[in-house]
């Protein structure tokens, strides 16, 4: 992932904070197999800084390109839209001057990845992804003796992606003006559709976390 220097994230904390924020949804590339094309996986995860946690059926693809190359990018996109030419042009030119772009946040972890096939880890693998994703615990206990989850182990293997490293970008115009910014995300939020409103939320994060405000 190319990353301008204006685009490359404020510290450590600021990616930890926008995945810590609810962006626990990404994509899985593994590298394949020989004379074939990589293999990529859309899928939740849980984890922390150091590992990521996964779990896949069975039958997935994934599998057989993992044992072949544990290598793999893990990456996460959000908070994206789509400025068209006019937003972005300068002031002393026509509106149809202006050059489109594309704002959004990416992570990616660079991580080895572990294959989980005991039961009693994959058990363990689920309950640290429930205690995420239905943090009122209202599941039926994830044990291997136990339906419904201890019927359904079988089907599936985990995933443990221990992280070695991690680059993140927030591409939303941190070299333009501050008027330009503001502007676009006034527009972005009178627009409204998809994703307008969080990307205009980030754009003004980052201004007020570079104290752009008082430029």
């Amino acid at each position: 992932m190319f990353i301008q220097p204006w685009d490359a994230a404020l510290d450590e904390g600021e990616w930890q904070a926008w995945i810590a924020g609810g962006h626990d949804f990404g994509q899985l590339s593994v590298n394949g197999l020989p004379g074939r094309a990589p293999v990529v996986v859309p899928t939740h995860f849980t984890g922390d800084d150091n590992q990521l946690l996964i779990h896949f059926a069975r039958p997935n693809p994934v599998w057989k390109a993992i044992e072949h190359d544990p290598n793999v990018t893990f990456t996460v996109i959000g908070d994206y839209a789509f400025i068209p030419g006019p937003w972005r042009a300068r002031p002393d030119t026509t509106p149809t001057d202006g050059v489109p772009t594309s704002y959004y946040a990416a992570v990616q972890f660079t991580c080895h990845a572990h294959i989980v096939d005991a039961p009693e880890a994959k058990a363990e693998l689920l309950r640290r992804q429930l205690a995420h994703f239905q943090p009122d615990g209202d599941h039926a206990p994830v044990a291997v003796d136990q339906p419904p989850y201890g019927r359904m182990l079988p089907g599936i293997r985990g995933l443990r992606l221990d992280v070695i490293d991690v680059i993140a970008k927030f591409k939303y115009d941190d070299h333009k003006p501050v008027e330009h910014r503001t502007t676009v995300a006034d527009r972005l939020t009178a627009r409204g559709v998809a994703l307008d409103v969080p990307t205009a939320r980030q754009q003004l994060r980052r201004l007020d976390r570079m104290g752009d405000w008082k430029s």
